[in-house]
């Protein structure tokens, strides 16, 4: 891919703008459509662009395997966390009504702990099954 300049140049380009606007639809996702699941997969699909032009030793580089599995978990930890943390302040599972003192804002807090962790989880499973179809060790 070395001798594709343009097709790097362009890519170097449009990696930013798609990174961008993956991180608008998960701040953006808790008022209007969008959210953790669609901007993991924004994200993912801009690392995986950068990997198929770039190759995938620099993607490794830049997102181990290994660190990609590690943020995987602390994205469910995170959804996990927030579902018993309902239950330890006396609501049910993910009801985030009582992590404030009013009702909004927890629910604000809530979804938004929640979109992040859901967010971190879709993207690096993209990651991780992009790199699985490239034969790459786990």
């Amino acid at each position: 891919m070395k001798d594709y300049i343009i097709l790097r140049i362009i890519t170097k380009l449009t990696i930013p703008l798609i990174l961008l606007f993956g991180l608008y639809v998960q701040f953006h996702g808790d008022y209007s459509a969008g959210g953790g699941f669609q901007a993991g997969v924004i994200l993912a699909s801009g690392f995986i662009l950068y990997n198929i032009i770039f190759g995938i030793d620099v993607g490794k580089a830049v997102l181990s395997q290994r660190m990609s599995k590690i943020l995987m978990g602390i994205g469910v930890l995170l959804f996990v966390g927030v579902g018993i943390m309902g239950i330890i302040l006396g609501g049910n599972f993910l009801e985030y009504n009582s992590f404030s003192f009013d009702s909004t804002s927890g629910q604000m807090i809530g979804i938004f702990l929640i979109e992040i962790g859901v967010g971190l989880t879709v993207g690096n499973v993209m990651i991780l099954v992009f790199y699985a179809f490239n034969n790459e060790e786990s």
